[in-house]
């Protein structure tokens, strides 16, 4: 690696911190998936996965972990939360299999004064036990100076204090955070620099929160400043308002500092993303950066054209990064680019008197707040194609279709028939099939037979929303002769009558 170029390491801690977010709870299998997933997909430093002595449960996800990692080669990367608690910790993680901790100190004199009520000089005498124990068990130690971040507002002189001590202690890292997601970008940089450089020698972490959604920009400063290592979460998980995110953070360190290099492979991270959400029941917001369900859909239609014009919308966060595809939406403010987008992805080119039909008609679902997906589209083409084809001497004018409780369903249908107007009311089994009754009292007013009805289906497009778009298929027997007519809609019963009014002008 280059001289000019440093290497950050990257620690993961969803499995510990981020467990943290309310109502998450992961088993000891998922824990050993997401810790399996984090070293050798993702690649991140190390990970944090449990705090010690707090369940059973954690108990066996430790030992499951180490097992495995151990296996692998890599019992070095994992890593406990451990506490000032004499052999109690220590013993706990020798028997889980660990052999790194995280001791968690007081890094504010306020909390050493208020929680521990103690002086510095017994807090540091009790730490230095602790970590001389560690040591002769094998165990190798970093430090956690708990809110550090209000130590350095409000008690600096301690802050300092405890580093010129623990700068002495057998401790491979000293990890800085800010616990309440209290400080700005600036405090960030200019604390950890008046710190990196009174202690060149030691090895310093950041672990940042989210309080007021400035985790990523103060993990940006604090490598900046010097930091050594980072610490994130995936999808920002973690109390309160969480932690900084692994996938923002590391796409905002690759392409804001190029004197900077991480281990992380972006191509996973939204794989390791998903299966999060799902293990923890936490939902990704659509709109969260990198991981997002819509941050690389094009809406606006200006959008789109310009991505065809020399990729005037694009940015350094491409998709294909982060094993993710740009997509188009589809809706009112699409425009003819991004349903020509749509249709290059599908292999489908169409004329340009056709493309204006189903861009008009993609339109009209937007303006009805229906979701149309890309899985749509054939069957919109067909449909609106296939409309257009009809000379329409048969039109359904109007209906109101009722359904009510111990009530037969019941229609009232108005239909224009070579330009003379008909209305009728009827019921039926249903409301389509209330539709058809009155549709044949007409027919038959006007001494006209209809075809008869020998199949019926309703299908979605694959991969479509059920609340978008529904296709109604029907079979028709004409004097021996059977075709189909298809309709298109978000109502089914609407679909079928669609449909209907095809066979009505095809016969």
């Amino acid at each position: 690696m280059p001289k000019s170029v440093k290497y950050i390491e990257i620690m993961d801690t969803t499995l510990r911190d981020g467990e943290q977010t309310s109502g998450v709870s992961f088993t000891p299998s998922e824990k050993l998936t997401i810790a399996q997933l984090l070293l050798t997909e993702v690649k991140v430093d190390r990970i944090e996965i449990a705090s010690a002595r707090v369940s059973e449960g954690e108990f066996d996800a430790v030992k499951k972990i180490t097992r495995w990692a151990k296996s692998k080669g890599l019992l070095k990367k994992i890593e406990i939360l451990t506490f000032i608690d004499g052999d109690t910790s220590i013993e706990w993680m020798s028997k889980a299999g660990a052999k790194v901790m995280n001791l968690l100190t007081k890094g504010s004199l306020n909390h050493l004064t208020h929680q521990l009520k103690k002086t510095p000089s017994q807090h540091f005498t009790e730490i230095a036990a602790v970590i001389a124990k560690a040591k002769k068990k094998g165990i190798e130690c970093n430090v956690y100076l708990e809110d550090w971040s209000n130590g350095m507002r409000n008690s600096p002189e301690y802050v300092f204090q405890y580093l010129d001590f623990i700068s002495k202690q057998p401790v491979k890292r000293i990890m800085l955070p800010d616990t309440l997601g209290i400080l700005e970008p600036n405090e960030v940089k200019n604390f950890l620099q008046l710190i990196i450089s009174r202690y060149p020698s030691c090895h310093f972490d950041f672990h940042g929160h989210n309080d007021y959604d400035l985790g990523t920009a103060n993990v940006l400063e604090a490598v900046r400043a010097g930091v050594h290592g980072i610490h994130l979460t995936i999808n920002g998980m973690g109390e309160r308002a969480g932690n900084a995110p692994l996938a923002s953070a590391v796409a905002v360190l690759h392409d804001f500092m190029p004197n900077i290099k991480t281990g992380v492979a972006e191509k996973s991270l939204y794989q390791v993303s998903k299966l999060v959400e799902t293990f923890s029941g936490f939902r990704v917001p659509v709109n969260k950066p990198v991981v997002g369900e819509n941050v690389f859909t094009q809406t606006a239609g200006i959008h789109a054209d310009g991505d065809k014009k020399n990729n005037l919308y694009y940015n350094d966060l491409l998709p294909e990064r982060f094993g993710r595809q740009r997509k188009y939406a589809l809706g009112k403010t699409s425009g003819k680019s991004n349903i020509e987008n749509n249709l290059a992805q599908l292999g489908i080119e169409l004329p340009e008197a056709d493309l204006k039909k189903v861009t008009q008609r993609i339109i009209e679902l937007g303006d009805k707040k229906e979701v149309v997906t890309q899985s749509d589209l054939p069957y919109i083409i067909s449909d609106v194609i296939d409309s257009n084809t009809l000379e329409e001497k048969i039109k359904i004018v109007n209906y109101v279709l009722t359904h009510s409780k111990e009530l037969k369903p019941s229609v009232t249908l108005q239909i224009n028939i070579d330009g003379e107007l008909f209305e009728e009311h009827a019921q039926g089994d249903g409301q389509y099939d209330a539709f058809m009754n009155a549709l044949r009292a007409i027919y038959k007013q006007k001494k006209m037979q209809l075809p008869m009805l020998t199949d019926y289906a309703v299908r979605i497009p694959p991969g479509g929303k059920s609340d978008a778009l529904c296709e109604t298929i029907i079979t028709w027997d004409n004097k021996g002769k059977e075709f189909k007519t298809r309709g298109l809609d978000s109502d089914q019963t609407v679909a079928a009558i669609k449909a209907t009014q095809k066979m009505l002008n095809m016969i």
